[in-house]
């Protein structure tokens, strides 16, 4: 099937737009271009959105796709009335029947983050950003039972990034830790560790794809050889196994996917909100 064009219009910063959007497209086996465009907050801005709109439109020859997640009604009209696109507009389709159900006319919020800087949820998500950064990759001992979650595994197996979502979207202080060869050699885990078992969560990753991933940071190098990685993970997952620590694999998995199985597994309360 042909390339189609997908815009994601916004009046704050289109994450919502596009993260519904992305949602929705990736039931389809189409290679959709995407663009986001945010800040479409004034008449003069929705109309650059419908020029830029529907010179793809023409270009392609065929309807761009436009999510939008626009709360001012004069923005959007100018939207819904310019542009030579599919307009799937989200409070429409959400929250005017919401609206209905319940009663009450929604604020219409520009924006996710709008007055965030006020907001006590976004300042303890900064400072769990923060803290994970500070105790990244075992770096810092210090503090380390103010931690939420601590993440173990060998190096390069999605420690960082996990630790990182999970003070990002759920304001949750995540360590990390690597299992090193002196781990191994010792047969236990890292001293820091033995005083939090309920906090570890470990995680591995298929020898092959580690390799792989390693070849792009060190390549040629023993660090990164098949067989090394073999035996990490092998050492890594016994370790896991004695010391009684959940783990999963991350080879498949999406970030998003391995964080929710982690708070399903130690903080479920998370979930709730």
């Amino acid at each position: 099937m042909p390339n189609r064009t997908v815009f994601f219009v916004s009046d704050g910063t289109g994450i919502t737009a596009e993260t519904f959007g992305h949602a929705i497209l990736t039931q389809f086996e189409v290679d959709f271009r995407r663009v986001r465009i945010p800040f479409t907050d004034t008449i003069d801005k929705a109309h650059q959105a419908v020029r830029q709109i529907n010179q793809v439109a023409i270009a392609d020859n065929r309807k761009p796709i436009v999510f939008t997640t626009l709360a001012n009604e004069e923005v959007l009209g100018v939207i819904a009335k310019g542009c030579h696109g599919l307009l799937m507009d989200m409070f429409s389709t959400f929250v005017h029947p919401l609206e209905e159900e319940l009663g009450i006319k929604s604020n219409h919020r520009i924006g996710r983050f709008s007055d965030s800087s006020k907001s006590k949820q976004y300042q303890s998500r900064i400072e769990a950003i923060n803290f994970s950064l500070d105790h990244d990759d075992g770096q810092s001992h210090r503090d380390l039972a103010s931690s939420d979650i601590i993440l173990v595994g060998v190096s390069r197996s999605g420690k960082t990034p996990t630790s990182l979502y999970l003070a990002m979207q759920y304001g949750l202080k995540a360590s990390n830790y690597p299992l090193i060869p002196e781990d191994f050699e010792r047969q236990e885990l890292p001293p820091a560790l033995k005083a939090h078992p309920k906090k570890l969560f470990g995680l591995t990753i298929q020898p092959e794809r580690l390799s792989e991933i390693r070849n792009e940071r060190r390549p040629n190098s023993k660090y990164a050889s098949l067989s090394n990685c073999r035996h990490e993970v092998k050492e890594a997952e016994a370790m896991m196994r004695r010391s009684g620590i959940r783990w999963l694999s991350t080879t498949t998995k999406s970030i998003e996917e391995i964080s929710t199985t982690i708070l399903q597994e130690l903080r479920p309360e998370r979930l709730d909100y």
